[in-house]
């Protein structure tokens, strides 16, 4: 009785996982690649070009593919001119993304992304950092 009590039980949970639906973004519909740099190993700047005839852009997120890196600021210089610091400092472990960033002013062109970081943290591999956009 206990053995198809277990059964129905493992059978009812096993259902129930696999109807669960997540809200997960959706990034080959809702966010645009924007750029992607290697990352050199020690302190270093990079800049990725993202071009004010891209769109408008609302949001930002970043990934880190290969290896890890400190990241420490981010600068978004928009089409007009004006410019965004954004501090980071954070750790991205391979594979990590960063939490959305919300452009201030709403829609925004982005005329390119200037990166601080390094990889202090003896990353064996070299790390790319990928850059989405999501418009408005």
């Amino acid at each position: 009785m206990r053995n198809i009590l277990r059964i129905a039980m493992v059978l009812f949970l096993f259902v129930g996982l696999s109807s669960f639906t997540t809200s997960n973004i959706d990034l080959k519909r809702d966010w645009i690649h924007l750029g992607s740099k290697k990352v050199n190993w020690g302190i270093e700047k990079d800049v990725i070009v993202v071009g004010a005839n891209e769109g408008n852009f609302t949001k930002l997120k970043i990934k880190v593919t290969g290896g890890a890196v400190n990241m420490r600021k981010m600068l978004v210089t928009y089409g007009n001119g004006s410019t965004d610091n954004i501090p980071l400092k954070f750790h991205f472990k391979r594979g990590a993304t960063s939490r959305v960033i919300d452009l201030k002013g709403n829609k925004r062109k982005i005329r390119k992304i200037t990166f601080w970081y390094d990889t202090k943290n003896r990353s064996k591999r070299k790390a790319t950092v990928h850059v989405a956009g999501k418009r408005g």
